[in-house]
């Protein structure tokens, strides 16, 4: 059986059960949590302080700028952006599976947080919430059809916060791949190109580290624009 490309975003399986839980459900114990206070030390390790860190950095950058009534989102906004950080960058290590290039998933988180973001807005504030469907100054022949536009746009928010995140993984991932196969190929037959194609794949996968923290960046950033908009 010729094996396709590909197959390296099938989920993987055990005696038939889908080991995309496991994938979901791995990432958490990696993560060291304060002790309590009978218990806790005055210095806290390298690990600890770096995701102090780094929790301190996504709330200057993603939560301040928001209104105080979407500072409420901080702990569900944070434990996303670590989740899909963390799920990106494990999916690039040797024998493993990363669940975001599977488009199931990534919709299934981008369209119930993008949906509670509408049904806020048109809870608190309706008026304004229907009035992003409609330009000021808009002509009367063009508002049914600029209304269709923005309707359409508004729906299509999820899709492309889902279609974003697998398509730059699996495009990177499946980048990687192609280049890995070829420098063994070229291995084996000593020639001497294969160096300088490991260069270039030692880079491309320093840039898809990179792509990976930057998709979930850009994922929770989105979603907190949305935020903005409806409270």
């Amino acid at each position: 059986m010729t094996l396709s490309a590909f197959d390296q975003f099938l989920s993987p399986t055990l005696l038939g059960i889908p080991l995309i839980a496991l994938a979901l459900i791995l990432p958490w114990p990696l993560y060291p949590t304060p002790q309590p206070a009978p218990l806790h030390r005055w210095l806290a390790n390298r690990l600890l302080s770096f995701q102090n860190w780094f929790i301190n950095w996504i709330i200057s950058q993603v939560i301040l700028p928001l209104n105080p009534g979407g500072h409420k989102w901080a702990a569900l906004l944070i434990s996303l952006i670590i989740f899909i950080i963390t799920l990106n960058i494990l999916g690039l290590l040797p024998y493993t599976f990363t669940p975001t290039t599977q488009l199931s998933l990534s919709l299934g988180l981008a369209f119930p947080l993008w949906l509670a973001t509408v049904i806020l807005g048109i809870r608190n504030q309706p008026t304004e919430a229907l009035a992003h469907l409609l330009p000021k100054g808009t002509p009367t022949l063009l508002i049914p059809v600029l209304i269709v536009i923005e309707t359409i746009s508004v729906f299509i928010r999820p899709l492309s916060l889902g279609v974003r995140l697998t398509a730059n993984l699996t495009a990177g991932h499946l980048l990687i791949q192609l280049i890995s196969s070829a420098v063994l190929v070229m291995l084996l037959q000593a020639s001497p190109i294969a160096i300088p194609t490991m260069v270039i794949l030692f880079f491309l996968t320093l840039l898809e580290t990179a792509v990976a923290v930057i998709q979930a960046y850009v994922f929770v950033l989105l979603l907190s624009l949305y935020l903005q908009e409806n409270i």
